[in-house]
């Protein structure tokens, strides 16, 4: 199975957190449509990654011959349940500039938590889950 396009998400996705972190850097209130932008913009990449990992990715590893790998995918598909999911309500909460230069702290706070969830995924991913795929 060819993942290079699950890795070429990633990578669009850590260039958004990068540049939030930046735009944070150098201020939440004065970079706050700058920050809903990207997160907009992160969030429809997530999003997409997501749906093609649940409608092709994990479907083939259950429906492949590898049994580990099935167990892997479900276990996989499982615990992103919850960070998708904390994922959605950060970016619900912080897509609007308004909110965003409302609460400046909190919005760190938020990023700080998710983001770096979303980041360990990611990682995982990168260093176990997809190294595993491709050693078939």
């Amino acid at each position: 199975m060819n993942i290079d396009k699950f890795k070429r998400q990633h990578l669009d996705i850590l260039g958004c957190i990068a540049a939030l972190r930046q735009a944070s850097q150098a201020g939440v209130s004065e970079n706050a449509e700058e920050i809903a932008r990207l997160i907009i913009a992160m969030s429809g990449v997530i999003k997409l990654h997501l749906a093609v990992e649940d409608q092709v990715l994990y479907p083939a590893l259950r429906n492949s011959n590898n049994a580990v790998l099935a167990r892997m995918g479900t276990k996989f598909q499982d615990d992103m349940g919850a960070i998708a999911s904390a994922y959605m309500g950060f970016a619900a909460r912080w897509n609007q500039a308004d909110n965003v230069a409302r609460e400046p702290e909190g919005f760190r706070k938020d990023a700080n938590s998710v983001l770096k969830t979303v980041y360990a995924r990611m990682h995982k991913e990168d260093t176990v889950f997809y190294p595993a795929i491709e050693a078939l």
